[in-house]
């Protein structure tokens, strides 16, 4: 409970509660400006990673000082059950881990959301009697990520951050939001809970849900969307699984965000394709856990992809809004790359068409300060 406009609490881990080294976060004073709630929220994907490699304390700190509202991160899991900002299921791609000979020996092959994947994983344990032709366990502690260095993800965005940065706990990232000096909320995603859950293992049988949400109780995140002590703590829980969002909703009532991929890929826990959860039928069903959908948007408005324009927007914002659900499409990057002809190479376009002509809710953009900017000059006077 909050007392007073100089008082400032202060939170120790509570042993046992879950793996990881304990920490000791400052909290912000009482009288932070409030989220702002009556334009489309701007979600800063991965931090402002546009301009600094994601998931990282100063890409989610660049975000805030752009203006972003929520800032979003990747939860996954180590092999100790830290929780950790991080997108991928192996270190590959975003991270200097060929650099490091003392880990030369983990590189391995699983099967991740029904295909084969080879790489450094980042969280995981496999019995020995499953293994075939590995070596070792494939497994990162903590403190071994610790001695990596994030990179961008684009050879085209700014290297100047690349080799300095370090990985993250969910811990950092939820203090990062408290101590910022306005009410800036969280988008934590549940990241692949069911491969997490399988080859993580959790103590006394929990899953990566129960030690997701133990931090976010922890750190006094509750209450239904805009309810009072929502309104204190700004969050929305993400998810790829319908199963895990039905888990959590027994556990909490903050809001939750189904998100919704390509048509054509199949959930990784009912095996449903996102063409069938997306059916009148499916989001009645699901309307009864979430507040909305986070869809891909060219599941909103496909593209052409030989002509490089939009064709016509589908239905689906408008049968998500009929059943009171929001929409908040990803993922809005500002480089050629991924601008329809149709914007002229402007992302201020791509932004004004969907929030004005799709009308969604909410956008996860890698540039936070761009549609900032686009929403300060477009607000109320």
């Amino acid at each position: 409970m909050w007392v007073g406009a100089f008082f400032i609490v202060f939170l120790a881990a509570v042993a046992g509660s879950s793996c990881g080294a304990a920490r000791l976060y400052r909290f912000p004073l009482s009288n932070r400006v409030a989220i702002q709630d009556w334009r489309p929220f701007n979600v800063a994907h991965r931090g402002s990673n546009g301009e600094i490699p994601e998931e990282t304390a100063l890409a989610y700190k660049r975000a805030i000082e752009e203006g972003a509202d929520f800032i979003e991160a990747d939860i996954t899991a180590t092999k100790d059950c830290v929780l950790i900002c991080f997108h991928d299921p192996i270190l590959d791609d975003v991270t200097d881990i060929a650099a490091h000979p003392e880990f030369r020996g983990r590189r391995a092959t699983y099967e991740f959301e029904g295909q084969n994947l080879t790489g450094f994983f980042v969280g995981m344990f496999i019995p020995l009697y499953l293994i075939i032709s590995l070596l070792c366990i494939v497994d990162f502690t903590f403190e071994e990520l610790q001695r990596l260095r994030l990179r961008q993800r684009y050879s085209f965005r700014d290297p100047s951050f690349n080799g300095k940065l370090q990985i993250i706990t969910f811990e950092r990232f939820i203090s990062i939001a408290l101590e910022a000096s306005r009410t800036v909320g969280i988008y934590p995603e549940i990241k692949s809970p069911v491969f997490m859950n399988k080859h993580v293992q959790w103590p006394q049988g929990k899953r990566v849900e129960d030690s997701f949400m133990e931090i976010l109780q922890k750190y006094g995140y509750k209450g239904k969307y805009k309810s009072d002590e929502w309104n204190k703590q700004p969050i929305f829980i993400q998810s790829f699984a319908p199963t895990s969002l039905m888990y959590i909703s027994n556990i909490t009532d903050s809001p939750k965000i189904f998100l919704i991929d390509d048509y054509t890929v199949r959930t990784q826990d009912t095996n449903q394709s996102y063409a069938e959860i997306t059916s009148n039928r499916y989001l009645d069903f699901i309307s009864n856990y979430v507040v909305g959908i986070g869809p891909w948007k060219d599941t909103i408005v496909p593209p052409n992809i030989t002509t490089g324009y939009l064709m016509n927007a589908t239905h689906l914002v408008s049968r998500a809004h009929s059943r009171h659900l929001q929409v908040h499409p990803y993922t809005f990057r500002n480089e050629n790359q991924f601008l329809h002809f149709d914007f002229h190479e402007d992302p201020y376009e791509e932004f004004e068409y969907w929030i004005k002509t799709v009308k969604v809710d909410g956008l996860f953009t890698d540039f936070p300060g761009s549609l900032h900017r686009y929403q300060e000059w477009n607000s109320k006077e």
